[in-house]
């Protein structure tokens, strides 16, 4: 992981971002947003980036039998996020392999970066199997790998 700084980006420099306002019901007793929460903006993040990029989950359940699942995740967690605080998530793909993809993720709260996430997603079958990734998700997300942008449809 990288210090905290405003020029931190994703490693790939994909484009897309997702905007989040913290609510009362993330937020601990202290007014600060739990630490788990940070992971369930990331994982809305990635899920938007997908679908930005033409994939739907419920599709490739239903269609392929295939789900995508967190297999390693690592976070640094420089500054809290509160109350009414609008997060930008940048999501970008810096790997893709035969049955997963690796993203970065920055959590940052105006140009203040609160934390910054190496998540790799594993394609599984329904039984729990690692398979390859759907063709059609591989070309959606493999202009974005190395830092070009995600097609947007």
């Amino acid at each position: 992981m990288r210090s905290a700084s405003a020029s931190v980006q994703p490693r790939s420099q994909a484009a897309h971002r997702h905007t989040i306002r913290v609510y009362f019901e993330d937020t601990d007793a202290g007014g600060m947003v739990y630490y788990a929460n940070y992971l369930k903006f990331a994982e809305r993040a990635r899920t938007e980036m997908l679908r930005a990029a033409g994939i739907s989950h419920a599709e490739m359940v239903a269609q392929d039998g295939l789900m995508l699942v967190v297999r390693r995740c690592t976070a640094e967690f420089h500054r809290s996020a509160r109350l009414d605080d609008e997060l930008e998530i940048t999501t970008g793909v810096s790997e893709l392999s035969g049955a997963s993809l690796v993203l970065d993720q920055v959590i940052r709260r105006g140009s203040e970066v609160l934390v910054e996430l190496t998540v790799t997603i594993a394609c599984v079958t329904k039984e729990g199997r690692a398979t390859r990734l759907p063709e059609r998700l591989r070309q959606a997300v493999g202009p974005a790998v190395g830092g070009r942008t995600i097609a947007i449809n």
